[in-house]
């Protein structure tokens, strides 16, 4: 789904792509108990120890970024910046998460009943993904999608690092949430980009990208 800031981003800067486990062609562990939001962390973590890189850039886009945050919070001195794309801080309200956590295991309910090929008619971002295990994205649905606390939402105020929140102007779901975060986090920026939906790095490539550079050119990263 980042085929379009590769060229872009690697120019002046050390890109690092991965995939969460369960998602493509990460492993994909047989047990439900290998995947929350602290095995996604501690997997970044150890990615960039493979890597000794002391500190980066994190972000990504919905889950992606939800769990850029969730790696703030347990990683805070490992993380320069941050980037929140058209993502989600999670829930302060029980209703609210129980909510979410509903239609989350309502999606891994559908992906284990039709498969991979029921991802085709979702957003770009999904449509155009290649995954290696299902059982092991529907067990990411069910375990790293959910919620279980309001602590990622609740370390809003205290983030110092600079943070960029972008979002597509048409992904109605995920404006307020983009309005909420930036005025929360102290200092952030904040870009809605026109004709955009969910996938705002794809719907609009070349001004996602001007977006993300132009932002880390002035914070000297």
């Amino acid at each position: 789904m980042w085929k379009g800031q590769l060229d872009a981003f690697s120019k002046n800067h050390t890109l690092v792509t991965w995939d969460m486990r369960g998602h493509g062609q990460s492993d994909s562990p047989a047990s439900a108990s290998e995947y929350s939001a602290n095995h996604t962390v501690e997997d970044m973590a150890a990615l960039l120890d493979e890597l000794n890189i002391a500190d980066a850039t994190v972000g990504g886009l919905s889950l992606g970024g939800y769990m850029s945050l969730e790696f703030h919070r347990t990683f805070e001195d490992r993380v320069s910046a941050l980037l929140i794309i058209d993502t989600g801080p999670g829930f302060k309200s029980d209703e609210s998460r129980n909510a979410w956590n509903a239609q989350a295991n309502g999606m891994a309910d559908v992906l284990s009943r039709n498969g991979l090929e029921s991802l085709l008619g979702r957003t770009p971002e999904m449509a155009q993904s290649e995954h290696r295990s299902l059982e092991g994205l529907v067990y990411a649905g069910r375990h790293m999608l959910t919620q279980q606390n309001a602590n990622v939402i609740e370390s809003l105020p205290s983030i110092s690092k600079p943070a960029l929140v972008v979002v597509g102007a048409e992904d109605k779901p995920f404006r307020n949430a983009s309005d909420y975060m930036a005025k929360k986090i102290p200092g952030a920026k904040m870009s809605v980009i026109a004709d955009a939906g969910h996938a705002v790095n794809i719907d609009q490539p070349d001004e996602f990208n001007r977006v993300v550079l132009d932002f880390l050119s002035k914070q000297g990263l």
